[in-house]
């Protein structure tokens, strides 16, 4: 499935010539694992805030958990088409899109990332995707075009052309200007607009792109997968472990959740679900802890069911036996649809009976917590500290609030917009504790250190 094309870089390196011991992507693979910037997924929310308990996932360990996922999902198609040459896939560059996936994500997740994209609707927008695309190609400091691309010389961790594109989940531009109210915009920014155009390029080898909009790689799609199944597990998971859900909970959700969750995996799926259908998906997963039909006293079905309820919630065993069966029935629901005209745009999707198991667990996990009056008061706290960051850097002389690096970027940009975009950039590089404390040494009345750096 690949060709010599699929690992040229952007920038021509010569720190290996003559010693080819790794295959390109692993190179790239070595390049992520050292940066920076995945360092720091350590320090960002998944759902739960890290300080609350070591046990939650935080960026990161979600991360490494999609990278896996990735990879078991290609080896599974390739151990299905063994026989089949041309169709397999790399389960490592699976893997590398999987790591990096949520590279781009700012301090506090999604809240922090609508703050951002508040300050920069009319600067080009702000959004996750199009941010860990900007990182690997711009921002991380391992390599600089001979030739500048749209005026700026920075290459970014300088990884393949194919890399790149494994990440790339979403095919359109987002708009320089937006209306005020609109939701954040998936894409890439317009100043990376020439490097994607370069990555479609290559990818494709001279033939003739899709409509715009269906450049999607089947790296990336498996990526995109493995994500939905980690999202769909584990954060179910880890509210079982807070307490925030039980399968009790759960099954005797009110008609507002309800409705909420169907009417947002109705807008994932082709064919619609009902109230019902939710309940008896949940039904079906926590299957065995309801008691026997044949007991007929309320009282004691109810305590049985108490009990069993309070077991997944509290007992790792039983919870982790119950990840492991999802995750493993997921996998299981991968399909692969070849595409000998353009193999790297091969199709690869969930059936339709697991995409709607999958959509469930996630959406009904996202209302019921996501949504919730304990976890919007830290959400309404991530987004005030962004907003307060981002306005206090783009006020005269904000820049001197920089780090030293930083404030010599935002020096050299030629116009308002460079500038909101390196003040955008340094913000949302931030993990959650270090934006917390920057912007207390801003707010606070003088507990802060002046002599600690920035």
């Amino acid at each position: 499935m690949y060709v010599e094309n699929d690992y040229e870089r952007p920038v021509v390196s010569t720190d290996h010539q003559g010693k080819d011991w790794r295959k390109p992507f692993l190179r790239d693979y070595g390049r992520i694992i050292h940066s920076a910037s995945f360092r720091r997924q350590q320090g960002k929310t998944q759902v739960f805030p890290g300080h609350e308990s070591d046990f939650f996932r935080n960026r990161l360990t979600h991360s490494l958990e999609v990278a896996q996922i990735a990879e078991g999902i290609a080896d599974r198609l390739n151990w299905e088409n063994k026989d089949r040459p041309e169709q397999q896939i790399d389960s490592r560059l699976c893997a590398i899109a999987g790591l990096v996936h949520d590279i781009g994500h700012p301090p506090f997740g999604h809240n922090g990332e609508r703050a951002l994209d508040d300050q920069m609707k009319k600067l080009g927008g702000f959004e996750g995707n199009a941010q860990t695309l900007r990182i690997l190609c711009r921002l991380e400091k391992k390599a600089r075009y001979d030739k500048p691309v749209s005026g700026d010389d920075r290459a970014g961790l300088n990884l393949c052309f194919r890399t790149l594109a494994a990440i790339l989940k979403y095919d359109r531009p987002i708009s320089a200007v937006r209306d005020k109210g609109s939701k954040v915009a998936k894409g890439y920014y317009l100043s990376e607009k020439p490097i994607v155009d370069e990555i479609k390029r290559k990818v494709l080898r001279g033939k003739a792109p899709p409509k715009a909009g269906d450049f999607k790689t089947v790296e990336c799609a498996i990526m995109d997968i493995a994500d939905d199944i980690a999202y769909s597990v584990y954060d179910l998971e880890d509210c079982l472990k807070a307490g925030f859900l039980t399968p009790a909970i759960i099954l005797a959700s009110d008609d507002k959740l309800l409705d909420s969750v169907v009417d947002a995996v109705n807008a994932q799926i082709d064919d619609k679900i009902t109230k019902n259908e939710i309940i008896d998906t949940f039904a079906d997963i926590f299957d065995g802890m309801i008691p026997d039909e044949g007991e007929e006293n309320p009282l004691t079905v109810f305590m049985a069911a108490t009990r069993a309820s309070y077991e997944l919630s509290s007992n790792a065993y039983v919870r982790t036996k119950l990840s492991s069966a999802l995750v493993h029935e997921f996998i299981n629901g991968v399909e692969f649809e070849f595409n000998a005209e353009n193999p790297a745009l091969s199709k690869v999707k969930l059936n339709q009976e697991v995409k709607r198991k999958v959509e469930i667990l996630k959406q009904y996990t996202f209302n019921a917590v996501i949504y919730s009056s304990r976890v919007k008061l830290g959400e309404y706290r991530g987004t005030e500290i962004v907003t307060d960051i981002f306005k206090a850097l783009n006020a005269e002389k904000g820049h001197l609030l920089m780090p030293d690096d930083v404030r010599e970027l935002y020096l050299e940009a030629k116009d308002y917009p460079s500038k909101a975009r390196i003040i955008c950039d340094f913000v949302a590089g931030m993990t959650d504790r270090y934006a917390v404390e920057f912007w207390a040494r801003l707010r606070s009345d003088g507990a802060e250190s002046i002599f600690k750096s920035v």
